[in-house]
């Protein structure tokens, strides 16, 4: 019997948030705290010849200054350490001498108030030699290009290729054939946080450090690594997080300010340090989601079977790897959408460039590939004449079917149910309608679906830990549930204590969550690729289940500890790329209403039917506010946002020319269809749909 799953209950955090209680990174504060800020380079490709610092350093208010000969290793990044924590003088394996874009980190100023630190900031006088800058990664692709990382031999940090089956010889059975060329923009993350946090050394001797993040545990590796210390004297801790959507998935702020305090302790100051970036600080320093380019053809017998998909994809990966890597697989996935097509060609590269690295955004490489999947669809059933909804029925995955990568798809494949819900709940037709207000106005409908990974990719190593006490005599009187997992804002941290309560059968107001701290928790990895409900619920019962056999034998109180390791993916065959690319999927379908102005090019996004198929809705709440929160975003990406750079330097650094949703921007009406086709892998049947 549920107690706790299943039903809407009020986000643990709310009362806290709307009253302003919960504290962000930036609201933090210790006494005799100092604060810090952060030169950057301001150039997307030069060698640092000279450096000085001594009028920063004589600058009132002034505590210390830190520059690349204060790090120890010089190094960092989530899959390759390729990045310099900041660029000084000299060379080391990363080429530490080199800024690669114009937010590279070159110094850091601790001073009394943050007015003294970026003062002292700007009379830090540093000459460099102008490299060649390249930001174009086609550019950037060919033989003759310079190299912009040592060590490397090639701009292009990663090549997937797929082949299934035989493209070439095909074509000549093909009713419609259709190609086309897709680019997808950058997009910033906006998240309501800039990047903050403080630093201190704790009475124990440890490096604590307290910030926006998505994984503890690897921003405590990284700064480990940098300092060259024992893992075990750093702690991290992640307060109220102002939204992530993958921003924050890479290293900003975490490394500095424990490099700050740690530096500090060694000059006999203990005293901690903040920093919080400017919105134009954060638009410069972290990365974005990847700009695409992406060519397809497809084609398709008479009676619609998509009988073969050629594509190439090339991504911008911009100065560092970041997780372009990971990315470029999702993309390499998603470019051929939910369909069963026997014959695949994809070749798809991330590229090195000058610009703002790329990295993690919801969706992870997803939406880009799906839409040119889901328009070369479009386009097939438009030249065939057959409605869309059709079109992909008679194309779409079932369980078994042979996916893109040439495996079986996992047990669970929902997609035809999600686009038939969707098609139902929005009258489907697949006619565009004419306009009663005047001739430059017209609507017209459309229609997409997709399926999403949950949890992390192509061989990438998973685990989720959770720990449970159980306390009281006769009966459990309060549950302690220690996990890491983040809360970025989609209310995980509510979801997770549903779980525990229900897997415990006990009220949800007897279980005490302590979260996201690498202190008492061990690693429960990211919170993102619609991973941590799914990676967490099943952590959180086997670690019920080890308390309550504990419980039953009277032991008081009862510990459980739980390491879940799901089912092992594989990575691409370097010729083939056959692999079984995904622990399992979550399925979507959406019909969306516009009005275009074709005087004006407004374009008025009015109704969303969106069906998911999430599993088991744990909070059926959180759940529509994760699907209405997704769709804003996309209109974002989709319609307003343009984020420009201009031979590697960022030309919209402000929300006043970077545009962003606002209230008045928001589609008419949201309506959600949600389906609970139970995971056969997933806690209680859940899929991840954040």
């Amino acid at each position: 019997m549920s107690v706790a799953v299943g039903t809407v209950v009020e986000g643990m955090d709310a009362h806290n948030k709307v009253t302003g209680q919960s504290l962000f990174p930036g609201d933090l504060a210790r006494p005799d705290m100092l604060h810090m800020k952060i030169l950057f380079a301001g150039q997307p490709h030069a060698r640092m010849d000279s450096m000085n610092t001594s009028a920063a350093r004589s600058h009132p208010g002034v505590v210390s200054v830190f520059t690349a000969a204060d790090v120890p290793v010089n190094e960092y990044g989530l899959i390759k350490a390729d990045q310099p924590v900041l660029v000084g003088i000299g060379s080391n394996k990363t080429g530490g001498s080199v800024a690669r874009f114009v937010g590279d980190q070159v110094a850091l100023v601790v001073a009394e108030t943050e007015e003294a630190a970026a003062e002292a900031c700007g009379l830090i006088k540093v000459d460099w030699f102008n490299l060649p800058v390249i930001t174009d990664p086609f550019e950037s692709m060919k033989s003759d290009a310079p190299l912009l990382l040592p060590g490397q031999d090639t701009n292009i940090a990663k090549h997937n290729r797929l082949r299934k089956g035989d493209v070439r010889t095909v074509w000549n059975q093909c009713g419609s054939i259709v190609e086309c060329v897709y680019e997808t923009p950058r997009q910033e993350h906006a998240y309501l946080q800039p990047e903050a946090g403080l630093a201190y050394i704790d009475k124990d001797g440890i490096v604590t450090v307290e910030v926006a993040g998505q994984w503890a545990h690897e921003e405590q590796r990284q700064i480990a690594h940098v300092l060259g210390i024992p893992l075990d004297r750093v702690r991290v801790r992640h307060p109220a997080i102002g939204g992530a959507f993958g921003g924050r998935e890479d290293i900003s702020v975490q490394i500095v300010l424990a490099l700050a305090v740690w530096r500090l302790a060694e000059q006999g100051i203990l005293r901690p340090v903040k920093i919080v970036w400017s919105r134009e600080e954060s638009f410069l320093g972290h990365h974005k989601r990847h700009p695409y380019t992406i060519r397809a053809k497809w084609g398709a017998n008479d009676q619609g079977k998509i009988l073969a998909a050629e594509v190439e994809l090339v991504a911008d990966a911009g100065a560092y790897e970041y997780t372009s890597t990971k990315v470029l697989g999702n993309a390499t996935m998603q470019c051929t959408g939910p369909y069963d097509i026997p014959n695949v060609s994809v070749d798809a590269y991330a590229v090195y460039t000058n610009n703002v690295p790329s990295g993690a955004f919801r969706g992870f490489g997803g939406p880009q590939g799906a839409f040119a999947a889901e328009s070369q669809v479009n386009r097939l059933a438009s030249d065939l004449g057959l409605d869309a909804v059709e079109m992909r029925r008679r194309n779409l995955l079932m369980d078994g079917s042979l996916g893109s990568f040439n495996m079986p798809m996992p047990e669970g494949v929902t997609i035809r149910q999600v686009v038939d819900a969707c098609a139902h709940q929005a009258r489907w037709t697949n006619k565009s309608y004419a306009s009663p207000l005047s001739n430059h106005l017209r609507r017209g409908r459309g229609f997409a679906c997709a399926m999403k990974n949950v949890g992390f990719s192509f061989g990438f190593p998973e685990e989720c830990w959770a720990k449970i006490e159980l306390h009281g005599s006769t009966e459990i009187e309060r549950i302690l549930l220690f996990h890491a997992g983040a809360d970025c804002g989609q209310g995980a941290h509510t979801v997770l204590s549903q779980m525990a309560a229900d897997a415990c059968q006990v009220p949800l107001e007897r279980v005490e969550l302590r979260a996201a701290d690498t202190s008492t928790s061990k690693n429960s990895g990211s919170a993102s690729a619609s991973r941590m409900t799914f990676m967490a619920g099943n952590s959180i019962l086997g670690a019920a289940e080890v308390a309550l056999h504990q419980w039953r034998s009277e032991e008081r109180p009862a510990i459980g500890e739980y390491r879940f390791v799901p089912r092992q993916t594989t990575s691409l065959d370097d010729e083939t790329g056959q692999c079984d690319p995904n622990i399992s999927y979550g399925y979507v379908a959406q019909v969306v209403d516009v009005e275009v102005d074709t005087e004006t090019g407004h374009v008025q996004v009015m109704d969303v039917v969106c069906a998911d198929d999430v599993g088991l809705a744990i909070n059926p709440q959180q759940v529509e506010g994760q699907i209405e929160g997704a769709i804003v975003q996309a209109h974002g990406y989709t319609i307003l946002e343009n984020f420009i750079l201009r031979d590697g330097y960022v030309e919209t650094p402000y929300f006043s020319n970077y545009l962003i949703p606002t209230s008045l921007d928001v589609p008419d009406s949201v309506e959600m269809v949600i389906l609970e086709n139970a995971d056969p892998q997933g806690p209680w049947g859940a899929r991840g749909m954040a």
